[in-house]
């Protein structure tokens, strides 16, 4: 926040310093209404996961057993930790999350086939993004791809002869999902991760090509070559920056930036525009403890996870 002369500067500070405030001393409350406020703000709902994770917040996951609509707040061992709201499941209607809350008000489900049977006005699609998020997980303490199977068996319509056969659901022989397959399916179904960021799968290739992570980037000196690397979360050209062009970059360790001047970015437009992951190498620029890279070249990198959504050019 930086002061200006106009009327509305002491609002924008009193919400920047109110909103610091609650960020530090209430970071559980905080982080639950934003994500509960979405779409708004500056920054994608897995940023802000991850930017409280590292702050020490603990995140617990959807789950039809637990989760209400909204994202809420839970109590263990003195711990708050936020637990994801079943509006996170995207495709999911409220009418169908509030009919598994009315279920479940009812009883715990005794199995997948019994949570279908409560809550019918689920449809497949809605029923498979559960499954694939781990949403359905607890019912039978298994994981997600047995969660798939036994979801697909229960919503298929039986008939009265084979209804007693097909009720109770079972664990198959099936591969659990790798740590990165469970982060591409979080993305794809919630557009957050509370598991591991991408970029923490790709740290000792990273070593090796010199990348510096963002939690390092201040301890660079001022003038010095060096490579950031991650998933661009925001791309911006200000009308007044002369043409530059400000990128954040976010690995597992933080949020680092690199600022593009206008011939390199022409040259480099594609790279920049077309990647959601990056590798950018330039001159540091360290002064008064506000860090950023000169970018002179922009390198995509190839990462087989899904990215961060990017806040891009508004």
């Amino acid at each position: 926040m930086y002061g200006f002369p106009e009327s509305h500067a002491a609002s924008f500070a009193l919400i920047a310093y109110a909103s610091a405030y609650m960020k530090v001393h209430y970071l559980a409350a905080f982080t639950c209404a934003l994500l509960n406020n979405q779409p708004m703000g500056f920054y994608a709902p897995a940023t802000l996961v991850k930017d409280a994770q590292r702050h020490g917040l603990h995140f617990k996951p959807v789950d039809v057993t637990r989760s209400q609509w909204l994202c809420t707040i839970e109590h263990h061992d003195g711990l708050r930790e936020v637990r994801l709201g079943l509006k996170y499941v995207k495709g999911l209607r409220e009418q169908s999350g509030l009919a598994i809350l009315a279920a479940r008000a009812a009883g715990p489900f005794a199995s997948i086939q019994d949570f279908v049977n409560r809550v019918p006005v689920l449809r497949k699609d809605e029923l498979r993004k559960l499954s694939l998020t781990g949403a359905l997980n607890s019912i039978e303490n298994t994981d997600r791809r047995n969660s798939l199977w036994n979801s697909a068996v229960a919503i298929q319509p039986a008939g009265p002869l084979f209804t007693d056969a097909c009720s109770a659901s079972s664990t198959h022989a099936l591969q659990p999902m790798s740590d990165s397959e469970r982060l591409n399916a979080d993305f794809q179904g919630t557009q957050v991760t509370i598991g591991r960021h991408p970029m923490s799968f790709h740290r000792a290739r990273l070593n090796e090509l010199g990348v510096v992570p963002a939690n390092r980037v201040l301890s660079v000196p001022n003038g010095r070559m060096i490579r950031i690397a991650g998933c661009i979360i925001c791309r911006q050209r200000p009308g007044t920056a002369k043409g530059l062009v400000f990128l954040s970059i976010e690995d597992e360790t933080g949020i680092s930036n690199a600022v593009i001047m206008p011939d390199v970015f022409d040259r480099e437009r594609a790279n920049v525009l077309d990647n959601p992951y990056v590798v950018v190498e330039g001159e540091m620029q360290n002064l008064q403890g506000v860090a950023s890279v000169k970018a002179s070249r922009i390198l995509p990198l190839h990462v087989a996870e899904a990215a961060v959504p990017s806040h891009d050019f508004h």
